[in-house]
């Protein structure tokens, strides 16, 4: 677990983008982040449908999730928009 990166809880699905919104915090700022569907199938060797389930899936891999978003940070990969794109 990343001490410097806290994920929210606020996951929100969004199938027209085939992705998971969410927030994530690095030193008292909020950064807008999503996760391709396709990279949390990759994270997990599950083929995800439901969103229930990937949902299950994304908590699975939360740990791997805060440490890639520390990655990105510590690149400044940040997106034109602030965001990190996983």
């Amino acid at each position: 677990m990343n001490q410097d990166i806290i994920v929210d809880d606020d996951l929100d699905w969004q199938p027209e983008r085939q992705g998971i919104a969410f927030t994530a915090h690095w030193q008292g700022r909020k950064i807008d982040c999503f996760l391709a569907l396709h990279h949390l199938e990759h994270m997990t060797g599950l083929s995800l449908i439901d969103e229930g389930n990937i949902m299950l899936a994304f908590e699975s891999v939360r740990f791997d999730i805060e440490e890639r978003v520390a990655e990105l940070v510590g690149e400044e990969a940040f997106a034109p928009d602030g965001g990190l794109y996983l």
